[in-house]
């Protein structure tokens, strides 16, 4: 199978809707409890550092990234947080790292020279997969958030571009 990844653009909001729902609904990817609208989910992110991954002709959406800024104050300009989402019935096939691959080198295009990830502690695929692309723990946030009653923990993980560097404004 030949996975290809290009910017995600409206036309692609059913499935990646829909990969989202199937990620909420593992209790695991998120604690968003609803997915939120086309209009709210595009404005929070970058456009440019939005992408889907596809295969086929039809262009069967398998996975989508993308990164939000962290602010929108200008002391955090350059930091986002990243978001990685596979159909799970496509997990385990590289999927995941093409697509935060991709997300790393547009971001830093972009002149983000900081990347972060909040990632549930269950989470451990997604939490390999950030370490493999030169994420580090930074620690965890206990009980940061709920979900369906009950708090959870985020691991807090960082990627520093060795592209892009920060200079103050």
């Amino acid at each position: 199978m030949m996975v290809h990844i290009r910017r995600f653009n409206q036309s692609d909001w059913p499935e990646v809707r829909e990969i989202y729902q199937l990620g909420i609904e593992t209790g695991n990817a998120t604690l968003e409890p609803v997915v939120p609208s086309y209009e709210k989910w595009i404005s929070s992110g970058d456009p440019a550092c939005t992408f889907v991954a596809y295969t086929g002709q039809k262009e069967s959406i398998l996975g989508w990234s993308r990164i939000a800024p962290a602010s929108t104050r200008k002391v955090y300009e350059g930091v986002a947080e990243v978001s990685v989402y596979v159909h799970p019935s496509q997990t385990g096939k590289g999927i995941g790292g093409l697509l935060l691959e991709k997300l790393i080198h547009a971001s830093e295009q972009q002149g983000y020279w900081t990347l972060t990830a909040g990632i549930l502690v269950e989470n451990h695929s997604s939490i390999a997969l950030h370490k493999r692309y030169g994420f580090k723990e930074l620690g965890v946030r206990e009980k940061i958030g709920s979900l369906n009653g009950k708090w959870r923990d985020v691991l807090l993980l960082e990627r520093r571009s060795r592209v892009v560097h920060w200079t103050p404004f």
